[in-house]
């Protein structure tokens, strides 16, 4: 389930906003909290680099921060009901948060 980009949620390709491309942060902060308290720390931080990485790319490209991201091409992720949200605070959070842990 590892994207260039971050952890996908799922395989499936259907335009919808939960899934694949979409990454969400959320999603990628459970993941990384749960394998670091498994003792899983180099796939914690490798899955956190990723995903800062695209977060990252998208705001040099837009000077924006979105709620989803698409993790295959670390792009503003795109499908679903409405157009990608800008200023997200679970993006704003969980990406800080993993800025500050990394080594």
């Amino acid at each position: 389930m590892l994207a260039p980009g971050g952890l996908r949620k799922t395989l499936v390709n259907s335009g919808q906003q939960w899934d694949c491309p979409n990454g969400w942060a959320p999603l990628q902060w459970i993941a990384v909290a749960g394998l670091r308290r498994f003792g899983l720390h180099d796939l914690a931080e490798e899955i956190a680099r990723r995903w800062v990485a695209t977060v990252d790319a998208a705001y040099r490209s837009t000077g924006l921060l979105f709620e989803k991201y698409d993790i295959e091409n670390g792009s503003v992720g795109a499908g679903g009901e409405y157009a990608p949200q800008i200023g997200f605070g679970w993006t704003n959070g969980v990406t800080a948060d993993l800025i500050d842990s990394l080594h």
